[in-house]
């Protein structure tokens, strides 16, 4: 059994999750739903004519004529009044955009998380969730979970990449925040303890410049803040994963050689990382997933399959609380 399909056989014995695609017109959603209203309820944004496509248990919902239309704008327009948003700006947004509509399904409750970004950029899916289901604290990040053929990787060859889909250029303070972060959330997600690497094109001080410095700045502050973790570094990559590495460069590391989640100095390493890994590694990707906000709102790769997004709308089943 598979990482997704472990998941899936959890989830489908515990009471459904209310799940929003505000996609309705990419046929991958459309199929993705039909395989996903198996083991959570289906929210699809579109009008009446795609319900000849869906299974009869999705709601479809059309936002021009929703009875909490004008609830939803109102609730929306208070939110964003002191950034300079007028009503008629609120009601255009949340009736003509479907990620807006969507979010604030989420954000009044009437759905529990959104999976969007299957025909949309990552900014036009974040966009929606940071103005309306804001950070609990700190910045939010985003995660990637990779399922490895060879299972001697990570947890049974499932590892967290992070951060895959947020942070720019993150801060020491920021690459903490996202460490720890991203330790719960392969612990509640992929299930066993986090082995935390702090990733860098160098190990142990092999190199000494301000990009390592950040890195080792961020370990320290995480180590100081949660005491507990297993966290370790700056290493290379190859430390991270390879034993025989490991105990050349870092003897000492209680972690070094099993990393299972992988925090990468910057956007680009981080994206640009899960990406190789999944095209030329063979790896299973979902997400990225978005971790710190009240609610779940998950993005997807413009490149995703029907599978993948039937994935992430299981691992966003997880993420609620």
């Amino acid at each position: 059994m598979n990482f997704i399909d472990s998941v899936i056989e959890k989830i489908k014995y515990e009471s459904f999750k209310k799940i929003v695609l505000p996609e309705s017109d990419d046929e991958r959603v459309i199929e993705a739903a039909n395989e996903a209203c198996k083991f959570c309820d289906i929210y699809l944004i579109g009008d009446e004519s795609i319900k000849s496509k869906v299974d009869s248990s999705i709601i479809v919902i059309n936002p021009k004529n929703y009875d909490r239309l004008n609830e939803m704008c109102e609730s929306f327009y208070n939110l964003r009044k002191e950034k300079g948003l007028s009503k008629e700006e609120a009601y255009d947004l949340v009736t003509n955009n479907s990620r807006y509509f969507a979010t604030m399904l989420v954000f009044l409750g009437i759905c529990d998380g959104e999976v969007s970004g299957a025909n949309h950029t990552s900014a036009d899916t974040y966009r929606s969730a940071f103005q309306i289901c804001k950070p609990k604290s700190g910045k939010a990040s985003a995660f990637t979970i990779l399922e490895f053929p060879n299972k001697n990787f990570g947890h049974n060859g499932v590892v967290l990449f992070s951060d895959t889909g947020l942070n720019q250029n993150p801060d020491s303070e920021t690459l903490a925040d996202i460490a720890f972060d991203s330790s719960v959330s392969f612990e509640k997600i992929i299930g066993g303890q986090a082995l935390v690497g702090m990733i860098s094109h160098s190990t142990n001080g092999s190199s000494k410049c301000s990009d390592v410095d950040k890195v080792v700045d961020a370990l320290n502050i995480c180590k100081s803040k949660h005491p507990k973790l297993l966290i370790d570094g700056e290493m290379q990559f190859d430390t991270a994963v390879d034993s025989e590495v490991a105990l050349k460069k870092m003897p000492d590391s209680l972690i070094a050689g099993h990393v299972n989640t992988f925090i990468f100095p910057d956007l680009d390493a981080g994206n640009i990382s899960y990406k190789i890994a999944q095209r030329l590694g063979g790896a299973h990707a979902y997400g990225p997933l978005t971790q710190g906000l009240e609610k779940p709102i998950n993005d997807l790769s413009r490149g995703c399959t029907s599978d993948d997004i039937v994935g992430v709308i299981a691992l966003t089943c997880l993420q609620v609380k």
